[in-house]
């Protein structure tokens, strides 16, 4: 019994597998709690808890960091190196503003503490660390008494021994996040705001893990990581930075498992919910990056290569000082919501504007379960009108092509900015609300083809259920690739997948069924930024950046590859979840009489009620539990064996 929950700001989704195949449930988050919206979706599916195994993608790491919620925890790293996350980069968003506003330092300077020792940038020892400053510190921990402390000693990925040290001068019941564990590479900023992060959240984490382990009596419950690969729930507390993008990597997974299953690899997907919308392109495979980012802080651990903007469909349209209409990202999230769910939100949200426009019916939202407060979206779009000084229909479509075009915008990052042609790829839309601007998104790209997936309003709670168990593992090594030590890279490999395989085996997973990949980052020597290839041998390494720097960047360089880090990725595949298959319409049997009904204006037809092979041409509303198509003028729609709706341009 499979139950795949994904944890939203506005909805949390569940998918379960058992012996009557796929159900699929949605219920309003409680972001308070989020285990909370769990356990009353687990009690309104009506499933035996003691047969499940549920894996899940959670919130509570991101929106501790988008908020500036995280627990109170003090930074410790070597002696004159306190402002390290402070300073960070000195990079500015806007270079020419003179006066830009002061950011707060991530750590207050009274939480960062500074100790004795210091190793060259070989690895040699400068200085040692000394005892009485442990007593010192020991001292100083237990009067601040924070409830994390992030340990980042300069050097450490070459010799951790000053920071094992100071993990053991720490009072117990404040849990330690030391960067030699969380990610032991170079880069002191980078290393130091990964492993900062991991302690702000982790307890925030763990107290969720624990309170929902306690509350369900499950097989297990596993956690979706930002690498799209699950980890024990028992395991990832101590891990919480490579969650902050755990339910998105979910979505990613199961557009990558569907869209194989439906004969498209080369994909544009867009996964819009209700807060934020997240874009991404996949080529056969799910694409990571070590240069993501959260609130303006840099993430370096390895996560799903997407770009997220703050549209979704409850984003808020607003007139500005200047008269001019906009849209997002603020959103009204699960509480109150859009107006039209009646619970006191009286702004226009894109979900209102499409239900104004008829793109969403009232009737069948949520499968009927909820019920839509018509009159409060129609006061506030006639409001918004008046601000804007044209009629409703014109505001309300105001309002969606807005939203629109923030998301193309963001479909053109990850692929025309890149070099890449969007025009051969399919979109693949899912999401809560990505089915309502498919087609208009497509148009947007001059893309001829479309996927709806099937269950596209939890596809992301399916992907779950599609992951491998798997951990990414790295450590920096620098050097000439040609006159590197190939024993000494072996060597650190070696321990990469011992420390993988210990973990995947106190989960259950026996060594023989793992599969592991090595990888390299590469540059020319002189350069700052790194490129990623398969390692098997020195030259076909060398040979890969070569022809990946020329597509990257249009051109080689004759200099020697410089070595930066070594990178591991072991995975256990699971069994992926039976898809079902639809049957064909008997001969004669017209699936328009059947399913569909007249609305207002658009065309209404049921999901579930339609067959392998139906047609749908022209305007139409697809309506299911948990999503709604818009199928735009202009467009086709033919069902495919397991229920995906393929949209193709007429």
């Amino acid at each position: 019994m499979l139950l795949g929950v994904d944890t939203g700001g506005t909805f949390t989704d569940f998918v379960f597998i058992g012996n009557n195949g796929v159900q699929t449930h949605k219920v309003l988050s409680t972001p308070d709690a989020p285990e909370k919206a769990i356990l009353q979706g687990i009690k309104e599916l009506d499933v035996d808890e003691s047969s499940l195994l549920i894996v899940h993608g959670s919130t509570v790491a991101t929106n501790a960091v988008l908020e500036g919620k995280g627990v109170r925890c003090c930074f410790i790293t070597n002696t004159g190196m306190a402002d390290i996350l402070t300073i960070g980069r000195q990079a500015r968003k806007e270079l020419y503003h003179l006066n830009p506003a002061v950011k707060v330092p991530p750590v207050p300077k009274e939480l960062c503490l500074e100790v004795s020792g210091r190793l060259s940038a070989k690895g040699e020892r400068v200085e040692s660390l000394n005892e009485d400053d442990l007593l010192s510190l020991h001292k100083t921990l237990k009067e601040i008494a924070p409830q994390a402390v992030a340990i980042n000693c300069l050097f450490s990925f070459l010799d951790d021994e000053d920071e094992c040290r100071i993990e053991g001068a720490v009072p117990n019941g404040i849990m330690v996040s030391r960067s030699s564990r969380v990610l032991p590479e170079y880069k002191e900023y980078e290393r130091g705001m990964a492993t900062w992060l991991n302690a702000y959240v982790g307890p925030l984490v763990k107290g969720y893990l624990d309170r929902l382990t306690s509350s369900v009596n499950t097989r297990s419950v596993s956690v979706m990581q930002s690498s799209a690969g699950t980890i024990a729930a028992s395991q990832a507390g101590d891990q919480a930075v490579r969650m902050l993008l755990s339910g998105p990597a979910g979505g990613l997974m199961g557009a990558l498992h569907i869209g194989k299953l439906a004969g498209y690899e080369r994909l544009l997907t867009l996964d819009m919910g209700g807060t934020s919308t997240d874009v991404s392109l996949l080529n056969g495979e799910i694409s990571l990056t070590s240069e993501g980012e959260i609130a303006g802080y840099p993430v370096a651990v390895p996560m799903v290569d997407m770009h997220t903007i703050g549209a979704g469909g409850g984003s808020i349209a607003r007139v500005d000082k200047g008269g001019l209409l906009c849209v997002g990202p603020e959103s009204a999230g699960a509480h109150p919501g859009p107006a039209c769910y009646g619970q006191g939100g009286v702004a226009v949200t894109v979900t209102d504007a499409n239900l104004y426009l008829g793109r969403i019916s009232a009737d069948h939202f949520l499968g009927g379960a909820m019920s839509l407060d018509i009159n409060a979206c129609n006061i506030a779009v006639e409001q918004l009108a008046n601000a804007l000084d044209c009629s409703p229909k014109q505001a309300a479509e105001g309002v969606i092509e807005l939203a629109n075009e923030h998301m193309a915008r963001a479909l053109r990052v990850i692929s025309i900015q890149r070099g890449i042609d969007p025009a051969p790829y399919a979109l693949m839309t899912f999401g809560g609300a990505g089915s309502l601007h498919v087609c208009a998104l497509a148009d947007a790209l001059q893309i001829k083809t479309a996927v709806v997936p099937v269950n596209s309003g939890v596809l992301s709670a399916f992907g779950m259920l599609a992951a491998p168990k798997s951990r990414e593992l790295s450590k920096s090594l620098v050097g000439e690739l040609a006159s590197i030590s190939l024993a000494l890279m072996q060597k650190n490999f070696l321990e990469m997948i011992d420390r993988g395989t210990v973990e995947l085996l106190e989960e259950g997973v026996p060594q023989h069924k793992t599969k592991v990949n090595h990888l390299v980052d590469l540059r020319y020597v002189g350069q700052s930024y790194t490129l990623r290839v398969p390692w098997v041998t020195k030259q076909q390494a060398t040979e890969e950046f070569h022809q990946l720097h020329e597509k990257r960047y249009g051109h080689q360089l004759e200099l020697p590859v410089e070595l930066v880090n070594l990178r591991m990725s072991i995975t256990a595949e699971v069994n992926a979840p039976a898809m079902d298959t639809l049957t064909e319409r008997k001969q004669g049997e017209m699936h328009q009489q059947s399913v569909s009904e007249e609305g207002d204006n658009i065309r209404v037809i049921q999901r579930q009620q339609l067959h392998a092979n139906d047609e749908i041409v022209g305007e139409s509303l697809i309506v299911e539990t948990v999503a709604t198509t818009y199928l735009a003028p202009g467009w086709r729609c033919k069902v495919d064996s397991l229920g995906n709706l393929m949209l193709t341009k007429a």
